[in-house]
């Protein structure tokens, strides 16, 4: 992937993990990814469609999945599609940090990708809600 595509990757996504909205600017000495929304070994391709700015953290957890397990419901479900999916539709930032999933999509990718880690509410908390959107 060429340093153009994850340039146009960051400015499409306003700088901030589009999984979670953190801020690049949040943690300014680890970089963020222009991950796969679909993993190549799943027959996911290097195009812009399929890319999306993602924090370490959100990148880690996630991986190659593209379902887990709703822990509200227990039903395998699909994963948040940055290209696909309304963020707000499917997640809500709490006063105190936390990240809410609003439907079986959002509760199942906020689980997974551990969006409520202790640390990353207290980074989140830390921010300005202009920050978190944009």
């Amino acid at each position: 992937m060429d340093e153009g595509l994850r340039q146009n990757v960051r400015q499409r996504a306003g700088h901030r993990c589009e999984y979670c909205r953190m801020p690049e600017s949040a943690t300014p000495f680890v970089p963020f990814h222009a991950e796969h929304i679909i993993a190549q070994q799943h027959m996911g391709t290097d195009e812009a469609d399929n890319l999306a700015l993602a924090c370490d953290r959100c990148n880690a957890y996630k991986g190659t999945n593209l379902a887990s397990v709703d822990p509200e419901t227990g039903e395998v479900t699909r994963l948040f599609h940055p290209r696909n999916d309304l963020w707000n539709v499917h997640f809500v930032i709490e006063p105190d940090g936390k990240i809410i999933g609003r439907t079986d999509v959002g509760r199942t990718t906020a689980r997974l990708l551990m969006m409520n880690a202790p640390a990353r509410v207290r980074l989140r908390c830390e921010l300005s809600s202009d920050e978190l959107n944009g």
